[in-house]
């Protein structure tokens, strides 16, 4: 019988789309409320730490190497206090095999997919992870299609976002190119259906799995050539896989009194799926418009369950300006000759100005680069900001509006990390979480799951349910 491809019927069959792509049955970690078993979740890979990194050297990815950004710390310490200006080390992901740390996450989820004899995959993205996705199933011999959400209703699409797509296209994949809003989960799901082929998410936990290898060496790297774990971690956030897999490979190392913080571009103020703002943001990942409703709400995602939760983790979360990003861009560049994308420099503009609040002995280390290209430079994406009405200047990044500006700081003493109210973000979390449920009879397992999801205690928890 032929199936019916409308709208509300594809969407109405997602639960049981997502159980064949994935392999997974999410229920098997549902207790009928609020909580669900995380840890089950994440054992159900069936792989150990050592056996994926096993599948991630047969295909060049991960052992990245741990650069220290000896001219970027001098010009931090010029800023900071006698005695203060730690030492910034940045872990080069764009080392990986298709140039950024999601190929961590490809390599293990498209292993499984091989493993269980999918004749492909399939992913939902306009970011790195569809290129990782596309190379790791070129290298392992599987199918690819990568379905990007790239075009306002104009048919215009950013540079960055399109440059993302030739690379994934040059891979070998097929790659669908849709416009924003609610079509993109709609056509990946019809597409997973006919094509009977495996969903590579980003938030599986093959995916995050992946990403643990990166925190593992991290602290091992650390400690064999610094002689100590690092003193803080700082990690570009968007929809949470990175904080997530990293802070658990720290744990698994041992790594347990580092500081994690998570850094995104503040864009408030900019719909992510108004068809008019598309186009207004020049920093398409790594901002607030996925760290923060993702953060807040891990399981509005492509799976039933998201194994990206960062506020599990994270112990500071802060933002920057588009501008300090693209103006940390070229100084990585014309200070460090390492030329590397926007998204991973997010947490290293953050990293300038954190690491002048932190002793000179401290070590800070930036987890996320990324490969750059034609449409990641910063001239394109600042050209594009102009053709679309956006102010671009030199001044106070503090002055900066999202969708109407880009202020560059006009010297390095402007650098300056904003501190985001993680204690509202932990609130609303749990608010969504119990959004729905009878109040009265929320369990003690309902409440400790809730403890572990905002990494606070019960009585915080009890407070912020009692205010409901």
């Amino acid at each position: 019988m032929t199936l019916a491809k409308d709208y509300d019927s594809v969407m109405g069959r997602s639960n049981d789309i997502m159980k064949k792509a994935l392999g997974l049955d999410y229920e098997e970690f549902e207790s009928g409320s609020i909580a669900f078993d995380y840890e089950k979740l994440m054992k159900s890979t069936g792989y150990t730490l050592d056996e994926v990194t096993k599948i991630q050297s047969r295909t060049g990815v991960g052992n990245t190497p741990l650069l220290e950004l000896r001219n970027l710390t001098a010009l931090a310490r010029k800023y900071a206090k006698p005695g203060f200006g730690a030492r910034i080390f940045a872990k080069d992901e764009a080392a990986n095999a298709s140039g950024s740390f999601k190929d961590r996450r490809a390599a293990c989820a498209v292993a499984h997919a091989k493993k269980l004899g999918y004749k492909g995959v399939i992913a939902a993205t306009s970011g790195n992870y569809g290129a990782a996705v596309a190379s790791q199933a070129a290298m392992q011999g599987l199918e690819c299609v990568i379905v990007q959400e790239c075009f306002d209703s104009r048919g215009v699409g950013q540079p960055e976002i399109i440059e993302k797509a030739r690379k994934c296209e040059a891979l070998g994949a097929e790659v669908v190119q849709l416009t924003v809003g609610p079509e993109l989960f709609y056509s990946f799901l019809s597409i997973l259906e006919d094509r009977g082929y495996f969903n590579a998410s980003l938030y599986s936990p093959f995916g995050i799995a992946g990403v643990e290898t990166l925190g593992y060496e991290i602290a091992i790297q650390c400690r064999e050539v610094l002689g100590k774990d690092p003193d803080m971690i700082v990690c570009t956030n968007a929809g949470g896989g990175m904080i997530t897999g990293t802070a658990r490979g720290l744990i698994k190392a041992g790594a347990k009194d580092t500081q994690l913080v998570a850094a995104s571009i503040n864009l408030t103020g900019l719909h992510m799926a108004s068809d008019k703002q598309f186009n207004m943001k020049s920093c398409t990942t790594g901002h607030t418009g996925f760290g923060v409703p993702y953060a807040t709400d891990p399981d509005h995602s492509d799976v039933p369950r998201s194994a990206a939760r960062p506020l599990r983790y994270m112990d500071r979360y802060v933002t920057v300006s588009q501008g300090e990003v693209m103006y940390m861009t070229e100084a990585l560049a014309n200070l460090e000759g390492i030329e590397r994308g926007p998204a991973g420099n997010t947490s290293l503009a953050a990293a300038f100005s954190l690491a002048q609040d932190l002793p000179e002995d401290a070590i800070l280390v930036v987890s996320e680069t990324e490969y750059t290209g034609a449409g990641k430079h910063v001239q394109p994406q600042l050209d594009f900001a102009r053709d679309n009405g956006v102010e671009v200047r030199f001044g106070d990044p503090k002055e900066e509006v999202p969708g109407v500006s880009v202020v560059l700081p006009k010297d390095p003493s402007f650098f300056k990390y904003v501190e985001a109210d993680i204690q509202h973000f932990r609130k609303s979390l749990i608010k969504k979480a119990c959004k729905g449920h009878d109040l009265k009879n929320i369990s003690d397992a309902d409440i400790e799951f809730l403890v572990q999801e905002t990494k606070t205690d019960t009585e915080f928890v009890k407070n912020v349910i009692a205010s409901l």
